[in-house]
């Protein structure tokens, strides 16, 4: 049988690769045909239009908007992304034992009943994580270059301008960061309502942004503009000869318009003194509170390793970095490497506790943990789940509780260890690295401890 697809994570960093690689790995060895595409950092392996003619059916592994326009006619079965990585062969077996069974609708039935009933809002909020980030990684890297050159300010009378300096300063702080909160906006109303709704969501965003109401703002202004725009599409009736006028001109128009009032004066002054409240009280943790805060967020970003709960607390901690508050971003991605890093070591000192496939894995960890891709340590929780996710869970609390609590910080929401050279990208760069490897021994010895008997030699 002849299978097509795609998959597609929020960031389209590893769940991507992972799932399409579990998916065409299951079809050799079920004897089937399977192609995926892969929509990550950058389209790969894409379907050709007489793949997809040819194709039994169709799956959609993906955590976030995906167009399906292509696959009009053909059956269509879509999974959480999650779903594809952690058992990528029943995925696959029970789109096939489906096909004939008609419990998986036409694409364009699909899509219709999406656009009446509006489900699938975590998809929504990762569309619109997905639009932001590279501007916050690009951001906060071209600010930390600014700070390279011992900038303080922008006057050329002052002793530490530099014309570099500030020339990265208002790429990086105004331009891509001035973006965050209105590409998040755009995103998630894209996501919502398709193209008519990236005008009115950009203008939620770029409200929020001066309004001072931040990603709460803009969050909330994007789904009131995408439920809305959406809603103007399925009301609107006009005659055939000018219809086209309803998604050109109508409907942006009247979702814009609405949508500002909206941001001005429901969302502005409440979510400001909100999100103030919540950067006051972020800003002034102790250290009691810091190692708590901490521990939660290590706990959650290690529970489901690039699942929801790991992908919420991380969106969560890259949207303050728009509100100056650069601290639990950091104790995300410390808390995201410490999981493959501490089962990578644990394979190297007690690798008689392991199978000879998990050593093998524990090599390519050292890799993915040093780049903050926690999805490494997947294959190891999904073998031995009662073991490795408590031991997971306690190194990553670990790491992210000493890295609060001794206030490290990141002006970048990604790239691992190999941003820490950059200088002035990690505030308080000592006890980082402190944590990162506290954090791994942890996690090393839990799992040592747990898998108590040697089982393999």
């Amino acid at each position: 049988m002849k299978v097509v697809g795609i998959a597609a994570c929020p960031t389209g960093i590893a769940h991507t690769y992972m799932a399409a690689e579990g998916l065409e790995k299951a079809g050799r060895e079920l004897g089937h045909e399977v192609k995926i595409e892969t929509q990550g950092v950058e389209t790969g392996n894409i379907l050709t239009p007489q793949e997809i003619q040819d194709a039994d059916i169709v799956i959609i592994a993906a955590s976030k908007h995906v167009d399906l326009e292509r696959f009009d006619g053909k059956r269509v079965v879509e999974v959480s992304i999650e779903q594809a990585v952690k058992n990528p062969k029943k995925v696959l077996e029970n789109a096939i034992e489906g096909k004939n069974t008609g419990i998986f609708q036409l694409a364009t039935e699909e899509k219709d009943r999406k656009k009446s009933q509006q489900t699938g809002l975590y998809k929504h909020l990762m569309s619109g994580v997905n639009y932001m980030l590279p501007f916050v990684i690009a951001g906060g890297i071209l600010i930390a270059f600014s700070f390279m050159f011992g900038i303080h300010a922008g006057d050329p009378s002052d002793p530490s301008y530099n014309v570099f300096a500030e020339a990265f300063s208002k790429i990086g702080g105004d331009a891509a960061f001035g973006m965050m909160v209105p590409m998040l906006a755009a995103g998630i109303a894209f996501s919502i309502a398709g193209k008519q709704g990236v005008c009115p969501g950009v203008v939620a965003g770029v409200l929020a942004k001066n309004i001072g109401a931040g990603f709460l703002g803009g969050l909330i202004g994007a789904l009131f503009a995408g439920y809305l725009t959406a809603f103007l599409m399925r009301k609107i009736r006009m005659p055939k000869s000018v219809e086209t006028l309803k998604g050109l001109i109508v409907v942006p128009l009247l979702a814009t318009g609405v949508t500002g009032f909206f941001m001005l004066f429901i969302v502005g002054k409440p979510v400001k003194y909100l999100l103030d409240s919540l950067t006051l009280f972020l800003n002034s943790l102790d250290a009691t509170q810091g190692v708590l805060f901490g521990a939660l967020i290590g706990i959650m970003m290690a529970a489901d390793m690039g699942g929801p709960i790991n992908k919420s607390i991380s969106t969560f901690s890259i949207a303050l970095m728009s509100s100056g508050v650069y601290a639990p971003i950091a104790a995300c991605m410390v808390a995201g490497m410490t999981p493959p890093l501490g089962l990578a070591l644990a394979t190297v000192l007690f690798k008689k506790k392991f199978t000879v496939e998990e050593r093998e894995a524990g090599k390519s960890c050292w890799v993915l943990g040093f780049s903050y891709i926690t999805e490494g340590a997947i294959p190891f929780a999904v073998a031995d789940p009662i073991r490795v996710i408590p031991s997971l869970m306690a190194g990553s609390a670990v790491a992210a509780a000493i890295s609060l609590s001794a206030n490290c910080t990141s002006l970048a929401p990604h790239g691992g260890v190999w941003i820490l050279p950059i200088p002035n990208v990690i505030g308080n760069l000592p006890m980082y690295v402190l944590a990162l490897a506290a954090g791994s021994a942890v996690t090393c010895l839990s799992v040592a401890a747990l898998k108590w008997k040697n089982h393999y030699e």
